[in-house]
């Protein structure tokens, strides 16, 4: 895997390295107290970046119309898998990342963060999940603690490839549209709380069902906006499906993302019906857009399947 940033302007390359201090110092932090031996073990092995600023195509344009900035996108590997858990070990990398981008302004891009052990990656290699293997092929290695390479890709042979997307996709998007009815249902019974979770659920389904069918990959997190963010760079359609030209459109898909927690354990959560129905048809939208995403992918693995 390359180790050079040499086609990224200066300043990336110092906000990247400010960037990765950033992450060893809150995950440091994190396991300073360990008292279990495999926690006071516990060491990233590898970050890696991918996506747009590894590849060479990111966007980075703030002051246009769109004002739309590329991410950067890293992969962390760590030493044990319990080393994974988001909420335990990564919350509080997360917020610092997002103070330093949003709020202190020492970083002017926007960072996300998927994190597994090498023998996640190496299985997701070994049964050629597409997204271990675009990184594998285009990834710059930010920090390697060792020389231990990936594992050689083995990419899925064009019918065991249509068959898993076929299987993802008859997983994922009926229950997402299940959800998706039974949330309009109680929205119709005058409930607001319920049918706002179930939204989020649908909305959730459907961004793993996009993700799974065309990367056999999807993050193991219930973040709507992280997942959004990873479903929007496969297809710019996906992109419009959620207005961002105003303060209230923006509002209102925040208020869908803290559904998940807040509907259940915060009493001071409140939606109207005039937004659950804005945004259950925007998710609605969101179905339609995934629905033809999906099918056009597996007609894509359909015609390069061999006709038996």
């Amino acid at each position: 895997m390359r180790s050079d940033l040499d086609h990224l302007p200066a300043n990336k390359q110092r906000e990247l390295a400010r960037v990765l201090q950033l992450v060893f110092e809150e995950f440091e932090d994190g396991i300073a107290l360990a008292t279990h031996d495999w926690k006071k073990k516990g060491r990233i092995l590898k970050v890696v970046l991918y996506g747009s600023y590894a590849r060479g195509g990111w966007v980075d344009e703030p002051h246009t119309a769109k004002g739309y900035k590329s991410d950067y996108d890293l992969l962390v590997i760590v030493s044990d898998k319990r080393l994974t858990d988001r909420v335990k070990y990564w919350a509080k990398v997360d917020d610092r990342l997002m103070r330093e981008y949003g709020i202190t302004g020492t970083l002017k891009t926007p960072v996300n963060l998927i994190v597994h052990t090498l023998q996640e990656v190496n299985d997701g290699l070994a049964h050629g999940r597409y997204f271990f293997m675009d990184i594998a092929k285009d990834g710059i290695a930010l920090y390697e603690s060792d020389d231990t390479p990936l594992h050689t890709p083995k990419p899925k042979t064009p019918e065991a490839a249509l068959a898993m997307a076929k299987e993802y996709y008859e997983e994922w998007f009926p229950g997402a549209l299940v959800y998706l009815n039974t949330s309009q249902d109680l929205a119709h019974q005058g409930r607001t709380k319920e049918p706002a979770f179930i939204l989020h659920q649908s909305a959730e389904r459907l961004y793993h069902c996009v993700l799974l069918v065309t990367t056999f990959y999807t993050p193991h997190v219930h973040n709507l906006a992280f997942l959004r963010t990873q479903a929007e760079r496969l297809d710019p359609r996906l992109v419009y499906v959620w207005p961002s030209d105003n303060h209230r459109h923006r509002a209102l898909f925040e208020k869908l993302k803290e559904a998940y927690v807040k509907t259940r354990y915060s009493k001071h959560y409140t939606i109207t019906a005039e937004e659950l129905n804005w945004l259950g048809k925007q998710v609605e939208e969101l179905g339609r857009v995934v629905q033809v995403i999906c099918s056009e992918r597996i007609a894509k693995l359909e015609a390069d399947a061999p006709v038996g």
